[in-house]
């Protein structure tokens, strides 16, 4: 006799998985968070270690983040004045996220590779 199947818990209303999945939605934002985990980073580091953005791009995604508190924007006293950007507390929450989805990506592509291996063996 088959066992019952127990259902999942329902989802929330504010679903607090949604909110995050929305946070790392947007274009760039798992890069710039990746790249900001080590520590403050300038604009130019940023725009340097991202090729293909635009300022344009980055710049809109830099401030959302900042609006929503992954951020920390701060201006330092230089000549001409030059911008850092750092995560704060909430945003320090997020790297084991990241972590955990590069570690699936990895296992991922090593996986795509043995399938491309084994059907060029198969091929052969």
């Amino acid at each position: 006799m088959p066992t019952p199947r127990t259902p999942a818990e329902p989802i929330p209303a504010e679903c607090p998985l949604e909110q995050c999945l929305q946070l790392l939605a947007g274009a760039w934002t798992p890069q710039i968070l990746w790249y900001v985990r080590p520590g403050p980073q300038r604009f130019g580091d940023l725009k340097r270690s991202l090729p293909g953005v635009s300022a344009k791009v980055l710049t809109t995604r830099l401030r959302e983040l900042e609006e929503r508190g992954i951020l920390d924007r701060r201006v330092l006293p230089t000549s001409p004045p030059s911008v850092e950007y750092s995560l704060t507390d909430v945003g320090r929450e997020v790297s084991p996220v990241l972590d955990a989805i590069a570690t699936v990506g990895a296992k991922l592509r090593k996986g795509k590779a043995r399938e491309r291996a084994a059907k060029s063996a198969r091929s052969v």
